[in-house]
């Protein structure tokens, strides 16, 4: 029988633009993948209770929990009562407010302080390494510093707890009475620098230091956010997260955090979202632009663009968020797998994809970026040509879509539509900026394109658009066609689309991604960002009532700590997926502007402008 798991809404999320971990409500670090998202575990009981690693730090007696983050910030405090007292644990991925010391980004910090009476605490640290398949070996180094080693992987774990090893963990037991602090930093060493000892220990002022920098790094990048309404908070901590999975090093963004949580209740459909991919991340600059972090999007433009070494032939759909392009998927049979959801997954085979969206994405990226002001240089604009040709080659070819659609490529209208966007705004790039184009082929093409989705792509029947040619099926991505200009929002084929997704794909309020058979085992939870989609669809038409209703319901997903999670089972009211998930906080971000713009809030344009009727 698998161990018992706790629900992912468990869980809370630290980040430092570089890694990810996720402590549960109990206290416990289960997730922690070092030194980059998609790099092996050092704690990874999220996937195996037994073998996973953890680092447990909590009350030998708790009665009640609470946690929120400080204030503006992705610094995670819970507290926890006991019958003798009160204490908190201020937990932390350090970001050092040097924007020069990258290697302090490796770091989690984790101080206890008493705030009444006198509680007894217990330490536990368990490293494991590479996804759990190898202990570690500690040595103690004096001054309360141990290192654990494992393979490739070396942790400097410092306490002023008086750590003792056991075996292949080490353990602590103190009490701390109010005003007192009691402090544990885990940092990332490679093993060969640990074994050169060119490092000292941190002290206690030091992780208070850290922890304060922490505080006021995530406040200021706050306060530059252009949040504004009712809705400012809830807006500015989906930025957060996003911000939290990008990679600093290269502008890349993460999809989530965690591989193989399984989208369906009865553990199937298991992925490894570490990675970048082109849609996701593309998605996440534009919504983060429109709250004006304007260096967030140019850092990911820059990385596509470096990564393809300018050609547009090397474009991949998914990479490694430093840019690596072989992620083929590799299954790690010892692990138990998320309450028995195995065999646990890394690599994600959809990188061999063909996904006709990327080009179309990427050139109305380029076009809202020079809405913002920006013209494109003579190398940039080369490589956006390229993006072009390549969409008007080939976009009467079928693909596996938005959705990764793991069985036969179908023409989705999704891919399409992204394929017309390509020439599109291509186009209105050559002409507002004076640039060197095939205009007339372009527009030739563009048009051809807008015939065929009309044509092949449209139920006249229903007088919906469907998932794809020659198909009855529907699927929330058309939701997405009036957010690059190719219809109207309040355009009659719309409104009857929006109203035929939500009475065929709704489920307990939310919404499903399609009715097709998609040939996969289990069938999946509803998908958060789609529920987003159609609340922002619903306040472009005018239907405000309808769209808060959705909103709202999906919102109400969240945890207690404003986080989401990619799908949810509204039967059990539970989490699925993996988590927490950029997708589904880019959407909300989206909806929540949507609705800001209705009442006059926000001067942000949302859409590009040039809708071709």
């Amino acid at each position: 029988m698998p161990a018992t798991y706790p629900p992912i809404a468990d869980y809370g999320f630290l980040g430092d633009c570089h890694t990810a971990a996720l402590v549960s409500r109990e206290g416990s670090v289960d997730w922690w993948c070092v030194p980059r998202f998609d790099s092996g575990t050092a704690f990874g009981r999220l996937l195996d209770q037994r073998r996973g690693g953890f680092f447990e730090l909590r009350p030998s007696d708790v009665d009640g929990t609470e946690r929120s983050y400080v204030e503006d910030t992705l610094v995670l405090r819970t507290s926890f009562t006991s019958a003798d007292g009160e204490a908190t644990v201020s937990d932390c991925l350090a970001v050092a407010r040097d924007a020069e010391r990258h290697d302090e980004h490796r770091r989690l910090v984790r101080i206890v302080e008493g705030t009444r009476g006198r509680v007894r605490f217990g330490a536990h640290i368990e490293p494991r390494f590479d996804y759990g398949g190898m202990g570690a070996w500690i040595r103690a180094h004096g001054d309360g510093a141990f290192s654990a080693i494992g393979g490739d992987d070396g942790l400097i774990v410092w306490s002023d707890a008086e750590l003792e090893a056991k075996d292949d963990a080490l353990e602590a037991e103190f009490a701390v009475e109010p005003g007192e602090r009691f402090h544990f930093a885990i940092t990332f060493l490679r093993p060969e620098d640990v074994d050169a000892g060119e490092w000292e220990p941190p002290s206690a002022r030091e992780l208070d230091d850290a922890l304060d920098d922490t505080i006021e790094w995530w406040r200021e990048w706050t306060e530059n956010l252009s949040c504004e309404g009712p809705q400012a908070e809830s807006l500015a901590q989906s930025a957060r997260i996003l911000k939290a999975l990008s990679y600093g090093p290269t502008g890349a963004m993460a999809a989530a955090a965690t591989t193989s949580l399984p989208e369906t209740s009865d553990g199937h459909r298991r992925w490894d979202y570490r990675y970048t991919w082109i849609r996701d991340s593309a998605l996440s600059s534009r919504s983060l632009a429109q709250l004006g972090c304007e260096a967030e999007a140019d850092s990911f433009r820059k990385f596509i663009e470096r990564t393809a070494a300018g050609d547009v032939a090397d474009l991949r759909i998914l990479y490694g968020v430093g840019g690596e392009r072989r992620l083929g998927e590799t299954e790690l049979p010892h692990l138990e797998g998320w309450r028995g959801a195995a065999p646990v997954v890394v690599g994600n085979d959809a990188g061999d994809q063909t996904q006709l969206d990327a080009c179309g994405l990427l050139v109305v990226q380029s076009w809202l970026w020079h809405e913002r002001g920006h013209t494109p240089d003579e190398y940039y604009w080369r490589f956006l040509c390229e993006l072009v040709e390549s969409a008007t080659e080939r976009w009467d070819k079928p693909d596996a879509g938005i959705w990764e659609w793991r069985g036969e490529p179908k023409h989705f209208v999704h891919s399409k539509v992204l394929s017309w966007a390509a020439p599109h705004y291509g186009l209105r790039l050559a002409e507002d900026c004076g640039l060197d184009a095939p205009k007339e082929k372009w527009a030739r093409v563009s048009d051809e394109i807008r015939e065929a989705i009309e044509s092949e792509g449209y139920d006249e029947r229903r007088g919906v658009f469907v998932q794809a040619f020659g198909s009855s099926d529907l699927d929330a991505a058309v939701l997405r066609l009036p957010t690059v200009g190719f219809i109207e929002w309040d355009d009659e084929r719309m409104v009857r689309t929006a109203d035929a997704i939500r009475d065929r794909l709704s489920v307990g309020g939310l919404i499903r991604r399609y009715d097709a058979d998609d040939e996969l085992p289990g069938q999946e939870g509803a998908f958060l960002a789609c529920s987003f989609w159609l609340a922002e669809v619903l306040v472009r038409q005018g239907r405000l009532e309808e769209a808060r209703e959705t909103c709202d319901a999906a919102a109400a997903t969240a945890n207690d700590l404003g986080l989401f999670s990619e799908e949810y089972d509204p039967g059990r009211g539970e989490m699925l997926g993996n988590f927490p998930q950029a997708l589904t906080h880019l959407s909300h971000v989206e909806a929540l502007l949507a609705f800001e713009r209705e009442a006059g809030q926000s001067g942000f344009r949302e859409e590009p402008t040039g809708t071709h009727p």
